[in-house]
Order: structure tokens, then C-alpha cells, then sequence
């Protein structure tokens, strides 16, 4: 059975060396008392055993068995019951909640190191709590006093769990169009009647209650998204008390038997006038709901993270071991028949490729939770706007670049184990199989790409991308650090790439639709680069004090330099071919 174990030297790294997050803590009065680098590792060292030891086991048990539904009733796979008590034992479900209802308030900085080796360990185990966290954000952002107290300290405690229930069978992307509608009570409640589809951990038997927060309309409702309330449904009612009344009059009518997360119940809503609480404004429901989903698209995003380490700590164990042919240099292992197949170039590439992308990735995840924690925390007024503009820009390259490039790395992984790798028991095809609905749910990534390119550029004139690019530009102008002048090189061909779509987006209503795709990896490259040599710098100043790792990190830097960065040249010329090829051919002529 394949293992997880947590890179914990590299989760330090890039918390301690390459953003020095402790520094960030102490400057933050909310932090300050709370975390320091001690407590930090502690959390980590106690994460990297809850993941290892007690969830990855139950990966590849949970995979075969599966979520079953009967009657109504969802059951998870054997075992998963038992871990989820354990695991809620530890507060990970609050793990950045507020303290004041139960949560730990830890930074999102370390939360995200911590989604990392949850979703590597077991990904369909990790959305069960991963729904419930964005759920409790939602409603502390917006709901009334009386609905965060009453709700939020089971749900920190991982108790009561949470769900979002957005879509239906007719109304995906388009949401201005759903059909569920919310009844005005006297009491102030609200009936909710509609059937939601895909609703992850909609109904199963971890926890003693659910909270769906679901989307509505009311009767006098505009019309489109404008016309979206939020409402908060429990599985079971809640008494004045905060015990458990009767069922609500919500049922899972069926669950969905998937490509992967085959552990996870994805479930069929039906809502029959079940009680329910407006949370914030009438038809202003959409704009809370997007409280949960950019929390849950970079979770998502970190998905892609977790799956590809997961693959990548496979892929590397076996490459050492399998012996086929000999090295192109001549015999290394001269006491087999063979050598082992990471002395080969290709094996080298894919795993280099994996590395590369991993851990660029779990940088700039690092980084994107830094300006989280500095709009949520900071008392610097200007501070927190330029990381809210940060986090609106970089959110949908997060929640895109990471799960397209983690679905790559596990296919790189599944590959490096040829034949075994398309065989059930070594994992790798688990691997390709969870990730692969990373880039779909929570936005698709091709609405992730529209999001980016159409809203947070093209819609503002390229402000928050300013800002990102001169961060960058100061960084390697100011520093004599490894690769700086190939960081600006790249830099400048995305400032130009931007400034030539603002220009054609203005006559041409396909361009950005047409770029969008491109444009967000282009950016996604762009962002890694500025990631990898930040961490070169730190590992060239330290490399005498470990050459073993600070060494594998520049030689990991320019690989990615050498041999991923120079994507962005096919990415441009993609861009600047322009939308007339998408419509040469008629609809009909597909």
C-alpha cells in the first residue's frame, strides 16, 4: 500500500526561510499572542502524524468500498468513522476559525500547509471538514448574531458539518437561473423547496447534524443573480437550547458514482419545504455565497498540491528501486543486471517536472494565504486593500494553475510506473482519478481563466496586475538573487501580453474568452518563477549550512527556469493568434 509522509522540511521552508511567517505573525496584534514558530511547527509535527498515520490508510480502502446510500441513509467506507472522531478530536475542523466561537484562529499561512497534507493523505476524507471550514467563514462574515452563535461552535468542533448547495440539474455555471425557491414564514423563517445536484457531503454519518447553505430566490425576487438569496437549512432542526430537534424536511435523494473521491458522498439535495434562515440581505445571497466559494477554490487549488506530493513521493520510491536497462552513461548499479530507472533522462524529466511544480506551487499557496492572513489581520489600512487586490487577482490562478498542473504531475507519476502504474494497488491511477475533479468543481477552470482574465484585468484596466508586477519587478531589481534577470524577462512578456488583450478586448468581444485559458497558465508560470527564485535566493545564502537540501532546491530552480518556464513562449504566440481560428468553423460542421 502505498504512504504518504509529510514534507515537513519543505513546509518549513517556505514558511520559516522564504517568507519568514513568524515575522509576519508578530507584526499582526490578532496573531501575535496566538502563534510564534514554535507553535507552528508543533502543529505541523501533529498534522504530518493525523495525516499519515490515521487518515492515508484509509486512501485506497475508502476508494474501493466507497460512499453507499440506501433509503436516504449514506454510509462512508469502513473506518472513516472512527478516524473522523479521532481527527475532530484535535480541533483540525477550526483549525483557522474564530476563537471566538470555538475555533483556534490559527493564520492561513499554516492552514494551507496543513489542507496540503490532508488532501495528499485522502483526498475524499479531507472534503468532508474542508466544506464545513468555508461554510463556518460564510456564515461569520454574514449571518446574524443569534445563527453564528447558535451554529458556529459544533461546526468549529466538527460536530455539525456544513455544505454548499448551489447548483442544480439545470443551472450550473449559470446560477441566475436556479429554480429553488424560499417561502416567507411568520416567525421569521423561510420554507425551502428545490432539489440542488453534486452537493459534496450533503448526507453522510460522520457528524450529528449538517448545515446546507443553500441558494434561493424569493417570490417578489429580480431576476439573474441579482435575485439570489443565502439561507441556512440544518439536517435536523435546532432547539432554543442548541440540542438537536426533529428532521428538517431536506432528504438526499440519491449519490453519484464518480470518476474518483469515490469516499466522498456527492449528493442529490431535495428540499421540501425545509426550515430555513436568510443569512445577510434578501437577494444579495450570491455575493456571501462567493465568501465560501474563494475559500473553497483555493482549497480546492491545494488539491491539485496535495495529489501531485502524494503521486510524486510514489513515483520517486519506485523510480529508485525498479531496475530496466542500463543508463545511457554506462552501468551505475554494476552489481544487477540493471540500473534503477531514475538514471534515465525521460524518468528524470517527468520527476523534475513533478518536484518542480509541487513545490512551486506550495510557495506560492504560502504566499496567496499570506495576503489572506494580512487583509484579514493587519491594522495598516493601505496594507489590507493591496492584499485584498492581491487575493481577488491570484485566487482563480491558484485554484487553476495548481489543479492543472497537479493533474499533469499525476500523470507524470502514473507514467513513471509504466504498466504497474495503470494497475489498481500501486495508487497511481487513484491519484489521476481524485484529482482530476479539482479542475472541474468549484468554478471550472475555464471559468477560473474568464474570472482572471475578464474581471480582475481587462475589467479594471490591469490595477491589481500592476501592483503584482511590480512586486515582482522590485524584488528582482533589489536583490541580487538567482535567475533575475530570466524573472523579468518573463515578467515582461506577461505585462505585454496583458497590455496587447486590454488593447484587442476593447473591439473584439471573443478575445478574452478566446485567451483566457492561456493567459491564466501564462500567469501561473509567471507566478512560479517569482516563487522559485525567491526560494533559490534563500538556498544560495544557506546552501553551505545543507547541501544536501538547499542544494536539491537550486538544482530543482533551474530546471524550472530551463526547462518549464519557456512554456510562456508557445503561451504568447497561443494569445496573440487571436480568436478568428475558434469561429472559422460553423457550428454545424463540428
Amino acid at each position: 500500500m502505498p504512504e504518504f509522509n509529510a514534507p515537513l522540511r519543505d513546509l518549513r521552508f517556505v514558511l520559516h526561510e522564504v517568507f519568514d511567517a513568524p515575522a509576519i505573525w508578530a507584526r499582526l496584534p490578532a496573531l501575535a499572542e496566538r502563534v510564534d514558530a514554535g507553535t507552528a511547527d508543533a502543529i505541523l509535527e501533529e498534522a504530518a502524524k493525523v495525516t499519515g498515520q490515521l487518515i492515508a490508510p484509509l486512501n485506497r480502502s475508502g476508494d474501493e468500498e466507497g460512499a453507499q446510500w440506501c433509503d436516504g441513509v449514506v454510509t462512508t467506507p469502513a473506518g472513516f468513522k472512527e478516524a473522523y472522531a479521532t481527527y475532530i478530536e484535535g480541533g483540525w475542523v477550526g483549525l483557522s476559525g474564530n476563537p471566538d466561537f470555538a475555533g483556534m484562529g490559527m493564520p492561513k499561512m499554516l492552514a494551507v500547509q496543513f489542507e496540503e497534507m490532508l488532501y495528499a493523505a485522502n483526498s475524499s476524507f479531507a472534503l468532508y471538514s474542508a466544506l464545513s471550514s468555508g461554510a463556518c467563514l460564510a456564515i461569520d462574515a454574514h449571518a446574524s448574531a443569534e445563527l453564528r452563535s447558535t451554529y458556529l461552535p459544533p461546526m468549529y468542533e466538527g460536530r455539525w458539518a456544513g455544505s454548499m448547495c448551489l447548483t442544480e440539474p439545470h443551472a450550473g455555471t449559470d446560477l441566475g437561473i436556479i429554480r429553488t425557491k424560499a417561502e416567507p414564514q411568520v416567525d421569521g423563517s423561510y420554507k425551502i423547496s428545490g432539489t440542488k445536484i453534486f452537493i459534496t457531503g450533503g448526507e453522510q454519518d460522520l457528524t450529528e447534524n449538517i448545515i446546507h447553505l443553500v441558494l434561493a430566490k424569493l417570490p417578489d425576487a429580480p431576476a439573474g443573480p441579482k435575485g439570489i438569496s443565502l439561507f441556512l437549512v440544518p439536517k435536523l432542526l435546532v432547539n432554543a437550547d442548541g440540542s438537536l430537534g426533529a428532521r428538517n424536511a431536506v432528504s438526499c435523494g440519491s449519490i453519484e458514482h464518480k470518476m474518483g473521491i469515490k469516499a466522498s458522498s456527492t449528493c442529490v439535495m431535495n428540499f421540501d419545504g425545509a426550515t430555513g434562515y436568510l443569512i445577510g440581505e434578501a437577494n444579495k445571497g450570491l455575493a456571501a455565497m462567493f465568501t465560501m466559494m474563494n475559500y473553497e477554490r483555493l482549497s480546492i487549488g491545494i488539491q491539485g498540491i496535495g495529489c501531485a506530493e502524494a503521486s510524486y513521493q510514489a513515483a520517486v520510491g519506485y523510480a529508485r528501486e525498479r531496475i530496466q536497462s542500463r543508463a545511457p552513461t554506462g552501468p551505475v548499479a554494476t552489481d544487477k543486471v540493471a540500473d534503477p530507472i531514475i538514471n534515465h533522462p525521460d524518468v528524470r524529466r517527468m520527476l523534475l517536472s513533478m518536484k518542480a511544480l509541487t513545490e512551486g506551487g506550495r510557495a506560492f499557496a504560502c504566499y496567496v494565504g499570506q495576503q489572506l492572513d494580512l487583509a484579514k489581520f493587519t491594522e495598516d489600512a493601505d496594507e489590507r486593500q493591496r492584499a485584498e487586490a492581491l487575493v481577488a487577482l491570484l485566487t482563480p490562478v491558484a485554484k487553476a494553475f495548481f489543479t492543472d498542473t497537479g493533474l499533469e504531475s499525476c500523470v507524470n507519476g502514473q507514467q513513471v510506473f509504466g504498466g504497474h502504474g495503470y494497475i489498481r494497488e500501486w495508487g497511481q491511477e487513484q491519484h489521476v482519478r481524485d484529482v482530476r475533479i479539482a479542475q472541474i468543481y468549484e468554478g471550472t477552470n475555464g471559468i477560473q481563466a474568464l474570472d482572471l482574465l475578464g474581471r480582475k484585468v481587462v475589467a479594471n484596466g490591469g490595477a491589481a496586475l500592476r501592483q503584482f508586477c511590480a512586486e515582482v519587478r522590485n524584488f528582482a531589481h533589489h536583490h541580487e538573487v538567482p535567475y533575475g534577470s530570466e524573472l523579468v524577462v518573463a515578467l515582461e512578456r506577461l505585462e505585454t501580453v496583458s497590455g496587447w488583450l486590454l488593447e484587442h478586448a476593447k473591439t473584439n468581444p471573443n478575445e478574452v474568452g478566446a485567451a483566457s485559458v492561456e493567459y491564466l497558465h501564462l500567469f501561473g508560470y509567471v507566478a512560479y518563477a517569482y516563487m522559485w527564485a525567491r526560494m533559490a535566493a534563500v538556498a544560495e545564502a544557506k546552501r553551505s549550512e545543507d547541501e544536501d537540501f538547499y542544494g536539491a532546491k537550486l538544482a530543482t530552480a533551474a530546471f524550472y527556469f530551463q526547462r518549464l518556464l519557456p512554456r510562456t513562449l508557445s503561451l504568447e504566440a497561443s494569445i496573440r493568434a487571436g480568436s478568428t481560428s475558434l469561429y472559422e468553423l460553423k457550428a454545424e460542421h463540428f
